[in-house]
């Protein structure tokens, strides 16, 4: 069956405006020292790598995939950015898709961004850094720390980042905690699962197909366009099949159904592609292709130019 993408992130009126102001400027604190670091840290040859990540990613979240109980989830791929640039870049990338998602589609509020911010451009690339170099290292750089670390790694980055949510939600007055925390983690445990074996397949393909780019900071410039031309070529093949997406609602829209505060969500202050449908077109699986061919490409150029303007300031 066709269908439109459902809305995946927290929506406004979920969070008290006190809790959404405060994760706002904790997200913009650590936005802005992440791309200090990568004015410092960035390899040229990495950014057009952030670009390619943030349209696969953003076109990747709009495939969601039926969990169990009529419910879906959605690939977050904080892990798989945070392996192939480090953490830095990872924050930037993250930030880019899951911005241009509430700006443009309308997909979690503008209050709640903050919010949604931290819980996957901060909390999911963090978890996702210690817990992949933690069994690497205790690998010995073996083969198996690349995909055992890959999914395990993507797996707690669902789950700890559902947790967070969870935690805003029961301090903000909307669900008790002995609530959503349980009814977070649980159904999450089980969408974190296909979020680490997406992640192990991404990573055997590029194991098999370009191995240099596990190896953070080490893509040969002169097999950059390459990476240019394949990732958003994969990008827009997932934008394509995006109509395919699973019509249950996400974890969240699951949960609050389940625990009677999914009223309490607020409509967006405007619309411009409001549900990842394109305006103006009467089909709505083409509306979906074209809204996320725009989104990937949006992201792509977005993240790219972050990345260039704090290369380009790199102290000499």
């Amino acid at each position: 069956m066709l269908a439109s993408p459902v809305a995946m992130h927290i929506p406004d009126g979920f969070l008290s405006t006190t809790v959404a102001l405060i994760f706002w400027i904790i997200s913009v604190v650590v936005i802005g020292f992440a791309l200090k670091r990568v004015s410092q840290e960035l390899d040229e040859r990495q950014v057009p790598l952030m670009g390619v990540l943030a349209a696969a990613i953003f076109a990747g979240q709009m495939l969601n995939f039926t969990v169990a109980g009529g419910t879906s989830g959605h690939l977050l791929g904080a892990a798989i950015a945070t392996i192939l640039l480090g953490p830095w870049p990872a924050i930037l990338v993250l930030t880019s898709v899951v911005s241009i998602q509430a700006l443009i589609f309308q997909d979690g509020g503008l209050l709640a961004l903050g919010a949604n911010l931290f819980n996957m451009a901060v909390v999911g690339v963090a978890v996702s850094y210690m817990v992949y170099r933690t069994i690497y290292r205790v690998s010995g750089g073996k083969n198996w720390g690349i995909f055992v670390g890959g999914f395990v790694a993507a797996w707690l980055s669902i789950e700890i980042a559902a947790l967070s949510c969870a935690l805003q939600l029961a301090i903000s007055g909307t669900s008790p905690a002995n609530i959503s925390v349980p009814a977070m983690g649980g159904i999450h445990a089980l969408i974190g699962i296909g979020e680490g074996l997406i992640t192990v397949g991404v990573l055997a393909f590029i194991y098999s197909t370009r191995r240099d780019l596990l190896a953070q900071g080490e893509m040969p410039a002169t097999q950059g366009k390459l990476v240019w031309v394949v990732g958003l070529l994969i990008a827009i093949g997932l934008a394509i099949l995006s109509p395919l997406a699973s019509a249950y609602p996400d974890g969240l829209e699951w949960v609050a159904e389940q625990h009677g505060f999914l009223e309490a969500a607020r409509g967006p202050l405007y619309t411009i592609i409001p549900d990842y449908v394109f305006p103006g077109i009467s089909n709505e699986a083409l509306a979906t292709i074209m809204a996320g061919i725009l989104g990937a490409l949006l992201v792509f150029f977005v993240a790219l130019g972050v990345g260039y303007w704090r290369r380009n300031r790199k102290p000499a």
